[in-house]
């Protein structure tokens, strides 16, 4: 089965998602997807997008549902208007995208799929999420992951414990979680510890997975998991709704993205408020919002 519940496809291709460095040829131009681990958006490096995104694109940022960042009708070699056959962005764009730094690893930037609760329900999971991406981009076979694989990180709460993912967590505590192994459990890990174990089942997938256009692109199609299923823990929380638009307990706001997403005066008025608040860092929401930092939140 796939992540989705449906009978695993079989694959005749290599996953095609859009990165920087690999975007997508739209009839609008060249696509591209940015990563943003658990969410994470410095406020400068989003007012910075802006101005990309108006100098060289559709002039607006959009939100996908796995919390990461889009531009749209970029040129390519070939110039601007249709993309170009080469399906890579013109050298100026590509420097004007680096220098955003939402760029950080260009050899692993398709494979920096982590989704965040963005609370801190019960427990504080940014460190995980961190520590997962470095383990991610320090080993150069880890690039070979799919685009398409996802890690999914639940703070507790449960807004997130539904979601489809390939390799998760669920804290039961500030201090302990259970994993998330295709679409069953695994065992329970210290959060401290928690990084590591999941960077070894992705190492499992990638060593079961074989190579070539017919490779799975997910855990849950491998012929056999990679770990033995583990029950449930009794302290996983229900499902919880998603984050609610407007004013969170505590201070801040989560803000929706239109569906046409962030035009540059809308980036920049985030981007300032973010910077009036002190930390300087939005969060890129799961159900295409962006948190807001206020208070103490």
């Amino acid at each position: 089965m796939s992540p989705t519940g449906s009978p695993s496809p079989l694959r005749t291709r290599r996953d095609r998602c859009p990165g920087a460095l690999r975007p997508w040829p739209a009839d609008d131009g060249l696509l591209v997807r940015l990563r943003l681990v658990g969410g994470r958006l410095p406020a400068r490096s989003l007012s910075a997008l802006a101005a990309v995104a108006d100098e060289y694109g559709d002039g607006r940022i959009h939100v996908t549902g796995r919390a990461n960042l889009q531009l749209r009708a970029l040129p390519g070699h070939g110039g601007s208007g249709q993309a170009s056959a080469e399906h890579a962005l013109a050298p100026g764009v590509l420097r004007a995208l680096e220098g955003t730094g939402l760029l950080p690893s260009p050899t692993h930037e398709l494979v920096r799929n982590v989704m965040v609760s963005p609370g801190r329900w019960r427990a504080d999971l940014r460190p995980v999420a961190a520590a997962l991406d470095e383990l991610l981009c320090a080993a150069p076979h880890r690039a070979a992951l799919p685009g398409r694989f996802l890690f999914v990180l639940d703070d507790g709460r449960g807004d997130l414990i539904e979601r489809s993912c390939d390799l998760g967590l669920v804290a039961l505590d500030e201090h302990v979680a259970q994993l998330r192994i295709g679409e069953g459990w695994g065992p329970l890990t210290p959060l401290g510890e928690a990084a590591a174990a999941l960077i070894r089942f992705a190492d499992e997938f990638l060593a079961r997975r074989g190579d070539g256009p017919t490779a799975p692109w997910h855990v849950a199609e491998l012929p056999s998991p990679p770990a033995d299923p583990v029950p449930p823990d009794p302290r996983l929380p229900d499902p919880a709704p998603p984050l609610p638009y407007g004013p969170l307990p505590g201070g801040g706001r989560h803000v929706p993205v239109p569906g046409d997403g962030l035009d540059r005066s809308a980036a920049e008025a985030l981007a300032e408020e973010a910077l009036a608040a002190g930390p300087g860092e939005l969060v890129v929401t799961p159900w295409r919002g962006v948190l807001v930092p206020g208070g103490t939140q």
